[in-house]
């Protein structure tokens, strides 16, 4: 009996670092939430929203895309990946999803919405950014990257 209760606390502490270290990971690489903002007027005839996540690289890529877009005549809207399930892509000329593969998926946000546009994927852009840099959901034409801040080019 003595020895059942060893290997029960060994398990248990075992499990009790595993589960640390699951937060910690979740703490530490987990996206920030992006404050939602609007560039130009939205009564303009070309209008392209951007999900994205927080992080230094998904920043800068959105920054590049509205920096780039912002002097022409075109609505941009910026939102969290999180507000895609409100989004209707009729309302958008073009949609650009940036977002981190997580847990060895999407996010369940962004796979709903693919999933719920496919009809509209013609004017969709996905990023997926992943440690490996080539993981990206099926079905979905996609650019794949690891998110290398150098690498940005701005």
């Amino acid at each position: 009996m003595k020895g059942f209760k060893k290997i029960r606390y060994i398990f248990l502490g075992v499990m009790a670092i595993f589960l640390l270290l699951l937060i910690w990971y979740q703490y530490q690489y987990s996206m920030d939430v992006v404050q939602p903002y609007e560039v130009n007027s939205p009564n303009l005839e070309k209008k392209l929203l951007i999900a994205t996540q927080g992080s230094d690289f998904k920043d800068s890529i959105t920054n590049a895309a509205v920096n780039h877009y912002k002097p022409d005549s075109i609505y941009i809207k910026v939102i969290d990946v999180g507000g895609l399930p409100e989004i209707q892509p009729d309302g958008f000329s073009a949609i650009l999803v940036v977002h981190t593969w997580e847990n060895w998926k999407p996010p369940a946000d962004v796979k709903s919405f693919i999933d719920r546009v496919k009809n509209d994927a013609g004017k969709i852009v996905v990023l997926t950014t992943s440690g490996e840099g080539s993981y990206k959901m099926d079905g979905m034409d996609a650019l794949t990257g690891q998110s290398i801040i150098e690498d940005v080019g701005v």
